[in-house]
């Protein structure tokens, strides 16, 4: 039997090779296509991108009829480089440099010689076209926006380079790609997928008709069109709010998880990255070490979120049993916690329980239950795994798993965190007691904020965010329906929900309320430092509030985070209940609220810091947390590209 077994092998594997030659070069002609390509002349017919619609149906982004000039440099012949270059406003030197990239990619293949021409810049050079053997144009189409908001949420469109086209057959020298944002992340989806024409050419390069009557050609089909979660009206608001200031808004559905508004600041108009002058304008904008327009602070930037973080601190406290809603605590005007060391307070009442421990925002009573969550313990390594553990089953500490392609993970320290700082050990619930406020080693993305309250609101469970509504014949992501449980029971979010809607009746809030809307909110002040000049200074802090709405039955979270703005009422708190009413209401009665934000500029703030760090090469240290490690800088002049 085994002297059979060798020649069968060699039999079997002689015959399934002569069928796969026979089908290759028979049945399948697919291959000799592409081995005649110097007789074939390939035309891609590209397809729309989908449109961009809001929650409620409202156009945000579509389409513009645009012109690539194409080149194949080997077709050229006796061109007029003066005229050509007259024509397209272009440079000699611009047309030399463009002609030997051209090469470089291929002398036979074509390539994109000057692209995204719009229809009068073409106009001129179309008239023309015939007598410059060897260009020939290419329509495609642009993206045109019908708002000037939200750039950060559409991203936008950017030719492909060469290490994509490598990695992905499906685009060529050209090709336009989405970037950042929806555009991104739903590339595949908003693209389509292009077309394919191919042309028999004779012995002298000429065109003589389709190749096999148009067997391999394909046609173009136009990307889906798709519906963000975004309210458009309420996003252009926050945009507004923001105006003169530097920060970020977030606002949630908290039954969804659906993203209602995401804010940054500063921020610029989309259209300015649209056509021959996106170039110039990105560079500009990428360049911004000022103002860095193009970081996206409701994502991306890390900060302390000070007292906000207190709801957690309370909640894990019931949990754990070491506190319940009568549990007192005497504060005189703060905590001291160890020799010299003292935690100041507000001035209230010495008496704090949960509820008016919550709405006067009291360091001492948060700092006693954090102390008692981790003496709890009997290591503090242990307690402090337990508490982490609480906190990040809120989403907190690891990226969100949210359906755009930026964010960081915050940070939330467990016993790795403290063993790496303190390698001797040493260290107890004192050394780390700041955590209590949300200061200490904790870090928040604006986003996580309001991810957090809208969690709070739904008395213990969220939806992971998410920006797509609904694509056109397509489902979005199941995972955005998966309900996330936190380890804290029901029982304990109602007393906690009580004391966040006394913030606004009773407490830190109260001058911020909206008739007829119960708000559940928190304010918060996080401080914040730089060196200057090798010493550590303590800078204006950021004011931070979160919020929901209705309090019962909510229908928005929201946080808003302004970078140096000082006391959370004072600005934060101001903006979150216009966006809530902007929301609900869809108009505004607290106009004096409105007047005031929108007359508040923080440039001159800006501006003074900016100037501490050019005198004294300001290095600003990871609790900063300004957005970017490079933090107080001033607001840039790039007016002229008309910058939000």
């Amino acid at each position: 039997m085994r002297k059979f077994l060798m020649p069968s092998l060699i039999i079997v594997g002689a015959l399934l090779l002569l069928i796969r030659i026979f089908y290759l070069q028979v049945i399948n002609d697919s291959f000799k296509l592409k081995s005649d390509n110097n007789a074939i002349k390939i035309k891609y017919d590209y397809p729309e991108r989908g449109y961009i619609f809001d929650r409620y149906g409202k156009l945000l982004v579509s389409n513009q009829a645009s012109y690539d000039i194409m080149v194949i440099p080997r077709e050229l012949k006796n061109i007029d480089t003066l005229e050509f270059c007259q024509l397209l406003n272009i440079t000699k030197e611009d047309f030399i440099e463009k002609l030997a990239k051209a090469k470089v990619y291929s002398p036979r293949l074509p390539s994109v010689f000057l692209p995204q021409l719009n229809k009068s810049e073409f106009a001129a050079f179309q008239e023309k076209l015939r007598k410059f053997e060897g260009f020939y144009f290419q329509k495609r189409s642009l993206r045109d926006y019908e708002v000037d908001f939200g750039a950060n949420v559409f991203g936008g469109i950017t030719q492909v380079n060469e290490q994509l086209i490598a990695k992905n057959p499906y685009y060529n020298s050209g090709d336009l790609i989405g970037t950042q944002g929806v555009e991104e992340s739903y590339e595949e989806i908003l693209r389509g997928i292009k077309g394919v024409k191919y042309f028999q050419k004779d012995k002298y390069n000429r065109e003589i008709g389709s190749y096999k009557d148009g067997k391999y050609d394909t046609i173009a089909v136009q990307g889906e069109d798709i519906n963000l979660t975004l309210d458009a009206e309420l996003q252009k608001y926050g945009q507004q709010l923001m105006i003169n200031k530097r920060g970020g808004i977030v606002a949630i559905e908290p039954k969804t998880g659906e993203i209602l508004a995401l804010v940054t600041a500063p921020s610029y108009d989309p259209s300015i990255l649209v056509g021959r002058q996106r170039s110039k304008n990105y560079t500009l904008l990428y360049y911004d070490s000022i103002a860095k327009p193009l970081y996206d602070r409701g994502l991306l930037a890390e900060y302390p979120p000070g007292s906000p973080f207190k709801i957690l601190t309370g909640l894990i406290g019931l949990q754990e049993g070491v506190v319940d809603e009568q549990t007192t605590f005497m504060c005189h005007h703060g905590f001291s916690y160890g020799r010299g060391r003292f935690m100041k307070c507000h001035s209230h009442l010495p008496s704090q329980q949960l509820n008016n421990g919550i709405y006067n925002s009291c360091n001492t009573y948060f700092a006693n239950v954090y102390m008692r969550t981790i003496n709890k313990y009997a290591k503090p390594s242990v307690a402090v795994d337990v508490w982490s553990n609480h906190v990040k089953s809120f989403g907190l500490g690891q990226f969100m798993g949210y359906d755009l392609p930026t964010g960081k993970r915050g940070n939330i320290p467990d016993s790795k965190t403290y063993k790496r700082i303190y390698p001797n050990g040493g260290w107890r619930s004192t050394t780390i007691i700041s955590n209590s406020i949300g200061q200490g080693e904790v870090l928040m993305t604006p986003i996580q904020l309001a991810n957090m309250m809208a969690t709070v609101a739904n008395e213990g469970y969220y939806y992971t965010p998410h920006i797509i509504k609904k694509i056109k014949g397509t489902a979005i992501d199941p995972k955005f329906k998966v309900k996330h449980q936190t380890t804290i029971d029901k029982k304990y979010f109602k007393p906690m929900i009580s004391g966040l809607f006394d913030v606004y009746n009773l407490g830190t809030a109260r001058a911020l309320r909206v008739e007829g809307i119960d708000i559940a909110g928190k304010t918060g002040t996080a401080e914040n430092f730089a060196k200057i000049g090798g010493k550590r200074v303590k800078l204006e802090d950021h004011s931070i509030f979160v919020a929901f709405a209705p309090k019962d039955n909510p229908k928005i979270a929201i946080a808003i985070l302004v970078e140096n703005g000082g006391y959370g009422a004072a600005i934060a708190g101001p903006i979150a209940s216009l966006m809530i009413e902007k929301y609900l209401r869809k108009k505004i009665t607290r106009t004096d609220l409105e007047t005031k934000i929108l007359n508040t500029s923080l440039k001159d703030r800006y501006a003074k810091l900016g100037g501490m760090k050019e005198a004294s090469a300001i290095e600003t240290t990871p609790k900063d947390s300004i957005g970017n490690k490079n933090g107080m800088t001033n607001f840039s002049p790039i007016d002229s590209i008309k910058q939000n």
